[in-house]
């Protein structure tokens, strides 16, 4: 989405080949490169499975890759401009991003914070370890790296640890993002447009919003992704909130895919150093061409194709303000790990979707002749097609309805 395989091609044109050296030194200068290798329990690595050419800048060409998405609420900086003072470091939303081996695919599911899962013991960077605990919330595995280790890596590293381990999913990348890199990051790209169906007033996020199409700022799309208390926002629960999250996201989405980068050469150079900025990421991923290789080699996905769900759950016997994963989770689960489509062999699998029957209409007793029942048009006003947070939508679908 980036479209940042012709990065170099644009910056020689802007600024020639020393300003491309320059502009390359500086974005790869702007990442915070996270090493949290040996914290990380490795799985195996996948065995390139996509036919065809591939692109030679991509570093995971032909290979299935998982990127767990983390954002984290650490207030220091401008972050406790944006979100006031708070100890610690929590990551309250974090999402497995999975790309197919052959490109085709972006699926990204939503983990509940409230999840009950296994933490397993975690190394820490200064060698500490903890000890594993049971039946824990998920969002604590970040938590806890962050008050024992003191630091991302080992943050980012306990939580990859938690997912990998409840999952069996294989984690390659990570990626944190704090609150002021995704106001900027959004900024970046001049705001999302995106579909408000009722008023929102939501004190503590510090949002207000009128029903409508509206555009968000960076500091509005922040207040709208964290809002979980107040007028129109929902039941005030987190889970409700994740849909609100995966609705911006999707928007994002379809904002990055209608801009066409390559001749708006000033706004390509800005989201690209914007995003830069505001990312912590694994040192195994952490360069300009790797992430641009891989960006590139998605240039060909639709909205249709990018698709978002949050894990299914259930309220927790034990605790009602606490959700455990269903047993449809462990097929999704299972899909990802396989490089399958995420909802394969699930209620919602699209394969097995009933397409309808066709009325036959009636039958001439004399002739055999069938005759066509006329088909009613379709309505004219857009509808809702799928509920955020609770259904597995793209980004090409309709789930919100302005006026």
């Amino acid at each position: 989405m980036l479209r940042g395989a012709a990065l170099a091609v644009v910056a020689v044109l802007c600024f020639g080949a020393s300003g491309a050296a320059a502009l390359y030194v500086q974005l790869n200068g702007n990442i915070n490169t996270i090493d949290a290798s040996d914290l990380i329990q490795a799985l195996p690595e996948p065995v390139a499975t996509a036919t065809g050419p591939a692109d030679p800048d991509d570093p995971n060409a032909g290979r299935d890759v998982n990127i767990l998405l983390m954002g984290s609420d650490e207030r220091d900086g401008e972050n406790e401009a944006i979100g006031g003072y708070v100890g610690g470091m929590r990551s309250d939303t974090t999402i497995v991003a999975h790309i197919s081996a052959d490109r085709t695919r972006v699926e990204l599911i939503s983990i509940p914070r409230d999840s009950l899962v296994d933490i397993p013991s975690c190394t820490m960077s200064s060698g500490e370890t903890t000890s594993p605990q049971r039946n824990a919330m998920f969002n604590s595995a970040f938590a806890l790296g962050a008050d024992r280790g003191g630091d991302i890596a080992s943050a980012a590293a306990c939580a990859v640890n938690t997912v990998q381990q409840n999952t069996g999913v294989r984690i390659d990348h990570f990626v944190v993002v704090d609150f002021a890199g995704f106001t900027k990051m959004v900024d970046a790209i001049g705001g999302v447009p995106i579909c408000i169906p009722n008023d929102m007033d939501a004190p503590k996020a510090g949002l207000v919003l009128s029903a409508g199409e509206q555009t968000l700022d960076g500091a509005t799309a922040l207040a709208f992704a964290r809002a979980r208390t107040g007028k129109g926002v929902g039941d005030g629960s987190d889970t409700n909130r994740l849909g609100r999250q995966q609705e911006l996201l999707a928007a994002v989405v379809r904002e990055l895919l209608s801009k066409n980068m390559l001749t708006d050469i000033t706004q390509l150079i800005r989201f690209l150093d914007s995003a830069t900025e505001s990312l912590s990421i694994d040192s195994g991923f952490s360069s300009i061409s790797d992430m641009a290789g891989l960006a590139y080699s998605l240039r060909s996905a639709s909205a249709d194709n990018i698709s978002f769900m949050t894990i299914p759950f259930a309220a927790a016997p034990s605790d009602p303000n606490r959700v455990v994963w269903t047993s449809e989770a462990d097929t999704i689960w299972a899909n990802v790990a396989a490089d399958q489509p995420m909802l394969a062999g699930t209620g919602d699998d699209p394969s097995t979707t009933d397409p309808g029957t066709t009325d036959p209409g009636t039958t001439d007793p004399g002739t055999g002749a069938g005759t066509e029942t006329p088909t009613a048009p379709a309505p004219a006003a857009t509808t809702q097609t799928r509920e955020a947070g609770k259904e597995a939508f793209s980004a090409g679908d309709v789930t919100a309805v302005c006026g």
